[in-house]
């Protein structure tokens, strides 16, 4: 899942980034206010990790010019005013969760997951898709009661995917969930790892509908 981190904090924000993405997340970082504002429309991300003391925008009014635009991700705030007024402001300008610094970041992993279930209208915490289960915190992978090893970009595609189960998700969208501004993409990387999914999970595990894009097959 893409995470977009807004923090002014290079020691704080390096820690986010580094830790969330050995956790499974693809992260873009940014650390002044007025380039976070606008990162939102540039890429699809599941979520948001804002600071709100930042350079040249607090991040209330980031997450208020957010709102009154339109966008509905999820959002949690992570910052060191830790007075009740200032949590309250947060949470009504359009905050979805708060934490307060020093925090552990295991925590920050744990809320960005619920935050994205819920968006997803998710229940459950394990995903599954016939006999194949994806554990998001745990980043396991089983087939019926096999264990399946997965690359991070392989396990990032099959999360997507099982999170999105009903929906053709064009390449392009997937090529942008799954990667951030940083990484290096080959022009084939999507169909490279959807291959290896099929070859680990059957050839009609993944369908593609031509012209669109991918969509899980029929569970089996």
């Amino acid at each position: 899942m893409r995470v977009l981190l807004i923090e002014d904090d290079k020691l704080i924000g390096d820690g986010i980034k580094a830790g969330l993405m050995k956790m499974g997340f693809s992260v873009d970082w940014f650390t002044e206010g007025k380039q976070g504002l606008s990162a939102l429309d540039a890429a699809p991300y599941d979520a948001v990790v804002l600071d709100l003391s930042l350079p040249g925008m607090d991040g209330l009014d980031i997450l208020r010019s957010w709102r009154q635009s339109g966008h509905d991700e999820p959002v949690l705030v992570l910052t060191a005013r830790d007075a009740l007024e200032q949590r309250v402001a947060g949470l009504q300008q359009g905050a979805d969760d708060y934490l307060c610094k020093p925090f552990a970041l295991i925590e920050v992993a744990a809320r960005l997951q619920a935050l994205i279930r819920r968006r997803h209208g998710q229940v459950q915490l394990l995903l599954t898709h016939g006999p194949v289960s994806l554990d998001p915190v745990k980043l396991t992978v089983s087939s019926g009661d096999q264990p399946v090893h997965l690359k991070p970009k392989e396990f990032a595609l099959l999360e997507l995917l099982l999170r999105n189960a009903g929906r053709v998700l064009p390449r392009a969208l997937i090529e942008e969930k799954i990667y951030n501004w940083d990484d290096d993409v080959s022009s084939n990387a999507i169909e490279v790892h959807i291959h290896h999914l099929r070859k680990k999970f059957g050839s009609g595990f993944i369908r593609t509908v031509h012209g669109i894009g991918y969509t899980l097959g029929e569970a089996e």
